[in-house]
């Protein structure tokens, strides 16, 4: 990037920053010609009034205009993707952007034909080509489809989905060869049965990535990108700089806390970086962090937006797809490591500041006075929001239908009166962070001056996890919020402060504003789109051909079977193919390749492990790939804001990013990180919740001290290792637990169904199943986890789906019940040879000491670190 000895970068302008941005999320091409430049603008405007449409069809219009199904409304939602990938982003580098070449108006209209050719013929196509009988018309508009989508792809997200895509593609037409192994070679699909699948059929680019991109994730960008145009996104940002901005190291902790709130409003890494980073990595850099620290701490901070509840990336609405869990479940299982992930690394910074002995921004303050702060306003939140809950709960018992009306009055009252205290205050401006005098503001001077932000974010809150409605209905109601909001705010504060005269001006802006924000977010969706589109081409050959469930084998035989080197391969894998693709079209991938053998290797070592924790797991080496040289593309963002080096940026993001590299690990050896099996609707479980949430805290924070090798003081290697201990043994502590005492005890076979009935129901057992191989003859074996679900033993085996034959001290297992989840994971085994399936061992849970007991050797070694290190201190640590 430069000839600087030093290895440092160039440092961008804005208009280079920008430009950055566009290039990667919506597009660099801006057309001279004006005409040009209002088609794609008129095209994004036409997709976001489409996906508002279909959002909510039960409007007054619906009866005047008909209802979409999912069949079509996913092909119409992807011609507007591919016509826009082809107007807006250019070929190559070096292709023009103020022109729109005739190749790409040929390709545009090409691939948003064969798109909308799946919606135009669905009638058609069910009695053809999903009925098995596809014609050569429809074979040639469907490879048509194919090829520009790929092309689509390598424009909007760069090469890699094209090519994974492509290589998929081949393995499934070709089967085998002799780059394929033998594990997983097949017999090959037809020219014609490949392209039904994957385009003809509602199963491969018009499936449920697909689906879920139509469905959910473009009203949460848009919801993102009204958000920001309304200017919540400078709010949040001047608010943790007036709350943190003060303490030592106070720009890093602001930025960490400004990119949490911004990952509300943005589901881009590298739009992120550079938002807030424009302004906090300057502010970095004059307290004492170099260019590569601040760019860093940017990063990390940034990136970790995609897994913030209530909004996370598209791949958290996969997951409700893939998995078949409500998105409230998805909440509740990543808040605890998304929100510790973000403390550990305030606290990362925090350690940063103090062994450079960094200055504060202005008079200093207590960190620790702010986190009390921070905890009584939380409180405080909570405790506001429990009694909404009551009061609505109360309106609805005496008005019953009528509480809609009322609630939607009373938000309007609300918004209006937080509106009028904003109006008496001048709006925020941005600050230049290279001002000399620059100014911190305080917390009394922000926060009432964009508090109306807050309130779409509540609604959305409100429909998600007390209302329990569907996501996308929740983005709906918080969108529509959020439209009103943005055409509203500009002549009210006119009016509330005596500009009588300006209010028709300043509606024309909120119109403006309006406009540009139904823009932006479509073309912010035109990656998303693309992406989930071509990412069917994965999905559908993973259904269609042995990769999926033979893969497994291929991983155990790597892995020797040993769960831990298991999950550092597939984390591996997450990390190397996440250097290309974009964390969704990554989860994707490797979701449907990897997670259920995350489950299945964890049965087999004795571990139950949640299909949830193994989807977070390949989610979160999914994020950290925009973060890990030599392709991770935030650290690039921050090193062209920060003029550092981009490589040594990357490395050092993800040192600051361990944290989140070690989470993944730990709940899948303890799920209650992720609160799976904790019950919020009880008391017993929020107080277990509460608990879990503390000790995971101060777990993390004891691992972000031994990482950063300082605690009170400079720490030496025995006593980072001594708390890595601690840590370790804080957040699974039933790792040697186990080692002192086994979690089952094994039960004969022949006594298996009179113990099963004697269990508690809910009771997880473990049984393993003996057997030729379907394949090859020889003896194989599984390890199957089994509900105890039923009120009598045998209720329990028919629930289970297995069939049990006693003889002798042995039991012999028949093919079990067909749709059953056991059939499905004992399909490997043949049921008809002449040496028999059996049931080898059956293990139930025993009770056992608590594992918490394992806390008190793990405070005493705290306790000798904390001696040790009293001494050394020079500093207060907080």
């Amino acid at each position: 990037m430069s000839d600087n000895p030093k290895g440092e970068g160039r440092q961008f302008s804005d208009e280079e920053l920008q430009d950055l941005v566009a290039s990667t999320d919506s597009g660099a091409r801006a057309p001279t010609n004006p005409n040009l430049a209002k088609l794609i603008a008129g095209l994004a405007l036409a997709w976001s009034l489409f996906q508002l449409w279909i959002a909510q069809p039960q409007l007054w219009f619906a009866q005047y205009v008909p209802v979409l199904n999912s069949s079509e409304t996913r092909p119409i939602h992807l011609t507007f993707a591919i016509v826009l990938a082809f107007l807006a982003y250019p070929a190559f580098k070096s292709s023009p952007r103020g022109h729109i070449p005739v190749v790409d108006w040929i390709l545009a209209l090409g691939g948003g034909f064969c798109a909308f050719y799946i919606f135009l013929f669905s009638d058609h196509l069910a009695m053809t080509a999903r009925s098995g009988l596809p014609t050569p018309t429809q074979v040639v508009i469907g490879a048509a489809g194919l090829l520009i989508l790929l092309e689509a792809s390598r424009r909007a997200l760069g090469p890699a989905l094209t090519i994974v895509g492509s290589l998929f593609l081949l393995y499934a037409y070709m089967g085998t060869g002799w780059l394929i192994p033998e594990l997983i070679e097949h017999e090959g699909l037809s020219f014609t049965a490949l392209i039904n699948a994957q385009w003809l059929d509602t199963a491969g680019v018009f499936g449920i990535p697909l689906g879920v991109s139509t469905a959910f994730v473009f009203l949460f960008v848009l919801f993102g990108s009204l958000l920001d145009k309304a200017g919540a996104g400078n709010y949040f940002i001047k608010l943790a700089f007036a709350g943190l901005g003060h303490l030592r190291g106070g720009p890093a902790k602001a930025a960490v806390v400004g990119s949490a709130m911004t990952g509300l409003i943005s589901g881009s890494s590298i739009a992120n970086v550079v938002t807030t980073g424009t302004f906090t990595i300057p502010l970095m850099k004059r307290v004492g962090f170099s260019n590569e620290q601040a760019g860093s701490v940017e990063v990390a901070s940034s990136v970790n937006g995609q897994i913030m509840p209530p909004v996370m990336g598209a791949a958290a609405f996969l997951m409700v797809e893939f998995i078949g869990i409500s998105y409230i479940e998805v909440i509740k299982h990543a808040f605890i490591p998304a929100v510790i992930s973000y403390i550990a690394l305030v606290y990362i910074v925090h350690l940063e500041a103090l062994k450079k002995d960094m200055p504060a921004l202005g008079e200093s303050k207590s960190f620790l006075g702010m986190i009390v702060k921070f905890f009584i306003g939380f409180a405080i939140a909570g405790a506001g929001f429990t009694a909404l809950i009551y009061l609505v709960g109360a309106l609805r018992a005496g008005l019953g239908d009528l509480t809609g009306v009322v609630m939607m009055a009373l938000l309007g009252l609300v918004y209006l009166g937080l509106l009028s205290v904003a109006a008496r205050r001048p709006d925020l401006e941005e600050d230049d962070p290279n001002d000399p005098n620059i100014k911190l503001p305080t917390v009394g001077e922000v926060y009432a001056t964009g508090l109306h932000y807050v309130l779409p974010i509540l609604v959305l809150v409100w429909f998600l996890m007390v209302e329990r409605q569907s996501p996308a209905k929740s983005a709906f109601y918080a969108t529509s919020l959020m439209l009103f909001i943005i055409v509203t705010q500009r002549p009210l504060k006119a009016l509330f402060r005596g500009l009588g005269g300006e209010v028709a001006s300043e509606m024309k802006n909120g119109f403006t504003d309006l406009r540009d924000g139904l823009i932006a977010g479509a073309r912010n969706m035109i990656g998303i789109g693309v992406a989930t589109a071509a990412a069917g081409i994965i999905v559908a050959t993973v259904t269609k051909t042995p990769i999926g469930t033979e893969l497994a084998g291929l991983v155990e035989q790597l892995s020797g079977g040993i769960l831990i080197v298991m999950l550092i391969l597939v984390g591996l894998f997450s990390l190397i193919l996440g250097m290309g693709l974009p964390t969704t079209a990554n989860y994707i991938v490797v979701s449907s390749l990897m997670a259920s053998v995350v489950v299945s290797l964890g049965a087999q070592e004795g571990l139950i492990v949640p299909l949830i924790a193994a989807h977070l797991f390949v989610f979160y080496f999914g994020i950290m790939a925009d973060v890990t040289p030599p392709v991770g593309l935030a650290s690039f963002a921050a090193a062209a804001v920060s003029g550092g080096d981009p490589i040594r940026t990357g490395f050092t993001a993800f040192f600051y990013s361990l944290r989140t590299v070690a989470l993944p690990f730990l709940f899948i050896f303890n799920p209650t990180l992720i609160l799976y099996g904790v019950d919020l609707g009880t008391t017993a479980g929020i107080l277990q919740a509460v608990f879990v949430f503390v000790t995971a805290t101060f777990a993390m924070l004891l691992f972000a001290a031994a990482t950063q090798g300082y605690f009170l003081a400079r720490s030496r290697i025995y006593e980072s290792a001594a708390l890595l201990l601690v840590a370790f043994t804080l957040f699974v502590p039933n790792v040697w637990l186990d080692m002192v005492q086994s979690p089952f005890r094994e039960v004969p076979p022949a006594q298996f169904e009179q113990t099963l009935g004697e269990l508690d129901e809910g009771t997880r057992i473990r049984l393993r199943v003996e057997g030729p191989d379907f394949n090859t003859g020889e003896t194989a074996e599984t390890t199957l986890v089994m509900n105890a679900e039923g009120a009598t033993a045998q209720e329990r085996i028919d629930n289970s789906g297995l069939m049990l034959f006693p003889e002798g001290d042995t039991v012999r297992l028949d093919e079990p019940m067909f749709g059953t989840a056991t059939a499905e994971k004992l399909s490997d085994f043949d049921f008809y040879a002449d040496d028999p399936v059996r049931l080898a061992e059956v293990q139930v849970p025993q009770d056992r000491l608590p594992a918490q007991i394992f806390y008190i050797p793990a405070l005493l070694l705290l306790g000798l670190v904390i001696l040790l290190q009293r001494h050394r201190q020079t500093k207060p640590a907080f």
